[in-house]
């Protein structure tokens, strides 16, 4: 099934269930109005909504409506929990340019960091920047939506408390993250905001693109209409979202709606990029031009991803970097 939550003037939305084409939607209020209330009790709420998800897919939910995603929230407006990893090895060494050998072989561990939690944003949401000097940045990549995990979980248990996946757009200012680095810290100031798609789905929905943990597929991104490139998610994993999760669970339990995400997707092909860090980098390795420069007021950055027949999967993230007025 497809979820997602509407602006309802809340700071947690009314959660609706949308069609598998995102053509249509219908209110859930009557099983219930928050997506944290369905992860805090899914076996119980779940099978409820899969049955409204079936009859709007056979055009019998009395009440359905035509689906807009500029009425969307992020599907889960805000959470106890969200982390930020490096899954693919080529992002890594950009968090990890310092030292010698890379946490994955020094450690045998993944890179993981908190990051803000208390209020994501929907996927039409202008990104507003007081200074574009701050070298402003995207980071297209996707996401794990979990349920109660317990404290020293498998990879295996981890893996069945995966409830959504969703994709995300991941702000970053990467001026400010290089002065954060200097000071030795987890980047707070230089992450101004995260963005979700307009729906988060069950993985049933992916059919045989989600096995062992692991998203199949080709993340789109776009700058100002022009694609930078397909990314493969599969392509370049040092971990699967079980193994990330157990290791977030090594020492305490994970509570529902935990958000996990996969770091910008660098597949290591060299055909896309997933935030212009990558893209600079590839430039620089290939070419004798000069690299691309950072955003400036009035780009806009898509990110979308499609099934293999071309339908729709999680709906497309499409934001504007404006000035704070």
């Amino acid at each position: 099934m497809k979820l997602a939550t509407y602006q309802d003037g809340s700071r947690d939305g009314q959660l609706v269930v949308v069609s598998r084409d995102l053509r249509t939607a219908h209110f859930a209020s009557g099983i219930a109005t928050r997506l944290q209330q369905v992860l805090d009790d899914w076996g119980f709420l779940s099978p409820q909504l899969e049955d409204l998800s079936r009859q709007l897919n056979q055009g019998r939910a009395r009440h359905a409506f035509a689906f807009d995603p500029a009425q969307c929230l992020a599907p889960l407006p805000r959470c106890g929990q969200w982390v930020r990893t490096r899954a693919y090895r080529a992002q890594l060494a950009q968090v990890w340019p310092e030292r010698d050998t890379p946490p994955d072989q020094a450690l045998g561990l993944p890179w993981m960091e908190p990051g803000s939690s208390d209020g994501f944003t929907g996927p039409l949401a202008e990104l507003a920047v007081t200074a574009i000097d701050d070298e402003v940045d995207f980071g297209a990549q996707w996401a794990v939506i979990t349920g109660d995990l317990p404290r020293g979980a498998s990879p295996e248990q981890a893996l069945d408390g995966v409830r959504l996946l969703a994709l995300v757009n991941d702000w970053i200012l990467r001026g400010p993250e290089a002065e954060e680095r200097l000071l030795g810290g987890g980047r707070v100031l230089s992450c101004p905001a995260t963005a979700f798609s307009p729906v988060a789905l069950t993985p049933d929905e992916l059919g045989e693109d989600w096995r062992a943990g692991v998203l199949h597929g080709t993340l789109q991104v776009q700058l100002n209409g022009k694609a930078l490139g397909p990314c493969q998610t599969q392509e370049g994993l040092m971990w699967h979202m079980g193994q990330l999760l157990a290791h977030l669970a090594r020492h305490r339990p994970v509570r529902a709606g935990t958000v996990l995400g996969s770091g910008p997707v660098a597949d290591g092909l060299g055909r896309g990029a997933a935030c212009l860090a990558d893209l600079r980098l590839q430039v620089a390795a290939s070419s004798t031009i000069d690299p691309p420069g950072w955003l400036q007021y009035g780009d806009t950055v898509r990110v979308e991803m499609k099934a293999r027949d071309g339908s729709p999967l999680f709906g497309a993230i499409e934001q504007t970097v404006v000035e704070l007025s």
